[in-house]
């Protein structure tokens, strides 16, 4: 089976997304708004975490993958590209997670 990337979903929800088909949960989200889009990303992740309390593994995976979905959903509301987000990540990746959340500015 080929890699699927979280790079392919977001291309997906990017054509979905104003695609007016009325099959899809992607394009009735972004007419919904990210007020909507947003409830649900929270939802999806006090279910992911459910799911990880309850160490039920077939939830936690299916949780995941709606909470990663609602979350490039949201994303994608705010202009906010994959991209960006892992670049992010990319440049805390030289410093331990303790020193860079003691970098964040207070506020």
């Amino acid at each position: 089976m080929a890699q699927f990337s979280l790079a392919e979903l977001e291309t997906i929800i990017h054509q979905r997304a104003h695609s007016g088909d009325p099959d899809s949960w992607t394009a009735k989200l972004f007419a919904k708004g990210i007020d909507k889009a947003a409830q649900k990303l929270g939802e999806e992740a006090v279910e992911t975490v459910i799911a990880a309390i309850k160490a039920d593994k077939k939830a936690l995976v299916s949780e995941s993958a709606d909470l990663i979905y609602h979350w490039l959903v949201v994303l994608g509301m705010a202009g906010v590209a994959l991209d960006d987000v892992l670049k992010e990540l990319e440049g805390r990746t030289g410093r331990s997670g303790i020193a860079e959340k003691a970098s964040r500015s207070k506020g």
